[in-house]
């Protein structure tokens, strides 16, 4: 049975005062029937992670350096995750993947660095509108997929996170049979390149636009284990309603 998992991706957002939505949101859950996760900004992942100790909520990191040292000003190694208190980091959001270049292939590398350091790495993969219209969707993620995952990635290690690209803050969402859909191909492809036992224990999270009002139904879908959610996990109120339609699921 996959163990449910509610993350939160604040993104660039939140200085210190951000914190009295993690103490709000720690209190709420001192022990939880699901995971939940916030990926702060690397700058808060040392005070967050004192803050959520003691509770259910996990700090992660919203992106990772392939190499463990070196110089490469502004970037931060899987190990500096780690020491300030990460468990998880995000790797390959859209986000980096258009802003900054990143190729599935760099993924791969962040993610099997993020193994190294004792991170669980949360895998990201989407369509950007022009590929869902055109019909390639299945193509496009399952590209993503072979691509972006090391062999070495297992159910302890790894968790992946379809969203969509054009959902992604724009409060537009796939139908309900169009995240199925999604899941289940991202699900049998898991299958059959790692076999039963791993391809069906790796969590499926779906993000993009999921919010308290819609979160219950996309919890009901086929595949779904839980969601990376954006603009509402900036909110304690909002993040436990989405955290709550997930553990009822």
């Amino acid at each position: 049975m996959r163990q449910k998992l509610a993350a939160g991706n604040w993104k660039m957002n939140g200085t210190a005062d951000a914190l009295s939505e993690l103490n709000e949101l720690t209190q709420g859950y001192p022990e939880a029937a699901v995971d939940i996760l916030i990926c702060s900004p690397a700058t808060l992942i040392d005070r967050a992670s004192e803050a959520a100790a003691g509770s259910a909520v996990a700090i992660g990191g919203q992106d990772c350096h392939a190499k463990v040292n070196g110089a490469h000003t502004g970037d931060i190694s899987a190990e500096m995750l780690r020491d300030a208190g990460a468990s998880y980091v995000i790797i390959g959001h859209s986000e980096r993947r258009d802003d900054h270049g990143e190729t599935s292939e760099m993924i791969a590398a962040k993610a099997t660095a993020a193994y190294d350091a004792g991170l669980i790495a949360v895998v990201c993969c989407g369509e950007h509108l022009n590929t869902r219209e055109d019909g390639k969707t299945l193509d496009h993620i399952g590209t993503q997929i072979a691509e972006s995952l090391p062999d070495t990635a297992n159910a302890d290690t790894t968790v992946i996170a379809y969203e969509p690209v054009w959902a992604i803050g724009t409060g537009l969402t796939p139908t309900l049979e169009q995240i199925a859909e999604v899941h289940d191909f991202i699900r049998a492809e898991l299958v059959n390149r790692f076999g039963e036992e791993t391809g069906n224990g790796i969590r499926l999270l779906y993000g993009g636009s999921v919010k308290p009002a819609n979160a219950a139904e996309i919890f009901a879908t086929s595949n779904v284990d839980g969601a990376l959610v954006g603009g509402a996990s900036l909110k304690a109120a909002d993040f436990s309603a989405i955290i709550d339609a997930l553990v009822a699921a």
